[in-house]
């Protein structure tokens, strides 16, 4: 029995959810999400609330059901409260601006790394003096923001022996001990 799958969905207000044939779009402040559900994999609407169910019982039906239903369901918190992710970049002399949708990020290489940002995320730097520099990214679709940190955390991920990258805000990163630790 799939506890996330049957765990029914609450639509808050100013957000409209409607299924046709197998895609379910959400709508709310002039911007629309369609995810395409699979066969076997019904989605209800009643009283502003969704719930999904599954046709049979095999394992890629019940695979499906909580993923479909996690999938709905984000789409749904997006679009009513939004999503973000916030990077930390670590390092001497490591530095973020951005430009419009254009990310410019130091990482200690001989060159700067540009980013074009989609528009449909929105990119904010913030440079404290003796503070790290942080990339805040905002979004309505949780996909897309977590595709977008994941590419610029790529870019330098987090060393154990100093901690020095792109690490998401509050990350812990444990350290190994050096070369000296070892006499």
């Amino acid at each position: 029995m799939s506890r996330i799958g049957n765990a029914p969905i609450n639509i808050p207000a100013g957000v409209s959810v409607s299924v046709k044939d197998s895609t379910v779009s959400v709508e709310a402040k002039g911007i629309t999400l369609t995810q395409k559900v699979s066969d076997g994999i019904n989605v209800e609407i009643t009283e502003n609330v969704i719930t999904l169910t599954r046709s049979s019982n095999s394992k890629d039906q019940r695979a499906n059901h909580g993923l479909y239903r996690s999938l709905i369901s984000n789409m749904v918190v997006g679009l009513s409260k939004g999503w973000s992710k916030k990077l930390e970049l670590v390092g001497v002399g490591f530095r973020a601006n951005h430009r419009g949708q254009v990310l410019d990020l130091a990482l200690g290489f001989s060159h700067n790394i540009s980013i074009q940002i989609p528009t449909e995320v929105k990119v904010n730097t913030i440079s404290e003096k003796g503070k790290n520099p942080i990339v805040e990214l905002f979004s309505h679709d949780k996909q897309l923001v977590g595709m977008i940190a994941s590419k610029i955390r790529s870019f330098r991920k987090p060393e154990p022996y100093k901690g020095k990258g792109v690490r998401y805000l509050g990350e812990v990163v444990r350290k190994k001990a050096g070369k000296t630790a070892a006499k």
